[in-house]
């Protein structure tokens, strides 16, 4: 058993809403805040540690304190590199996104197994002076979508997509009419911008990493009702956003209560450096192996 699977720590990255739930649900006197300074600078905000009934895990708010971050200004390497080093060995990612297919319903939960990447100038790597290369061909892990999948019987009232393509677009505007008829025919299926890097630095991190999108409206592809006013549509996708975040509460609160299958199932993404690292240790500046030692340190020393 490796350590990964014996020390688990399941990190849970998503808005206040998610987070507020399952710390009422924790015990306050076991609960720690820490406001962490990385090589990246800080996370979006602080992190809580803690147990949900007996499953240690740790609460990240991505947008951070009062939703104040837009997609382009997530301090995405600072967040993962975090919560790696708070002992994470797994991550639950959610996120309110456009559907793109008729019969993927505002309100629905869909559990991502491919991506596509249309971000435009935001850090994707924590290697800035090596050669590091991670497999990436299946970006979420295939053992955490098993886990979440298996608990749906037991979780949220609504349908759960088991597959579905995110195409995560650089924001903050939404799509013109034009790219969400073109994310169509790409083959996307629902459409965010906050699904990368933070995926890609997971893998780097070589944490376990599994998304759960949650539909609001359809994009723009889809034409609106005649005499639909720019309030009732507002309110319809606030409505859509609350229905999908309580159902995404309930999917993952059903998912914690058996983690039996991540214990005994090792995650591809636990060994992503393995092979990974192309620059010779003695050709990288120890200054560099030090900074990012939390990372790659256990691959440079064996």
């Amino acid at each position: 058993m490796t350590t990964a699977q014996r020390d688990l720590r399941i990190g849970i990255i998503g808005g206040s809403g998610l987070g507020e739930v399952l710390l009422t649900e924790m015990d306050p006197a076991r609960t720690t805040t820490h406001d962490l300074v990385t090589p990246f600078g800080r996370p979006s905000a602080p992190v809580v540690t803690g147990d949900w009934r007996g499953v240690p895990i740790a609460l990240l708010q991505r947008h951070g304190t009062g939703h104040r971050l837009p997609p382009s200004r997530v301090p995405y390497r600072a967040n993962i590199f975090a919560l790696r080093a708070l002992g994470c060995t797994h991550v639950i990612a959610s996120g309110a996104t456009g559907s793109l297919r008729e019969d993927i319903h505002p309100g629905e939960l869909v559990v991502c197994d491919q991506l596509i990447d249309r971000t435009d100038g935001r850090p994707r790597t924590f290697f800035d002076n090596a050669a590091v290369h991670v497999e990436f061909a299946d970006p979420f892990c295939p053992v955490m979508r098993d886990w979440l999948l298996a608990a749906v019987d037991a979780g949220p009232d609504v349908r759960v997509h088991d597959r579905g393509t995110y195409l995560c677009m650089e924001g903050p505007s939404f799509s013109t009419r034009a790219e969400s008829h073109l994310y169509r025919q790409w083959g996307a299926d629902v459409v965010g911008m906050t699904a990368l890097p933070e995926a890609r630095l997971a893998r780097e991190a070589e944490l376990a990493y599994v998304l759960v999108a949650l539909p609001t409206d359809y994009d723009c592809w889809r034409s609106r009702e005649p005499g639909t006013s720019e309030q009732s549509l507002l309110e319809e996708i606030i409505g859509n956003l609350r229905r999908a975040t309580a159902a995404s509460i309930a999917l993952i609160r059903a998912a914690l209560s058996d983690v039996s299958m991540l214990r005994a199932r090792p995650s591809p993404a636990h060994e992503a450096l393995r092979l990974a690292i192309w620059t010779r240790p003695e050709a990288i500046a120890p200054s560099e192996i030090d900074r990012l030692d939390g990372l790659w340190g256990h691959r440079l020393r064996s």
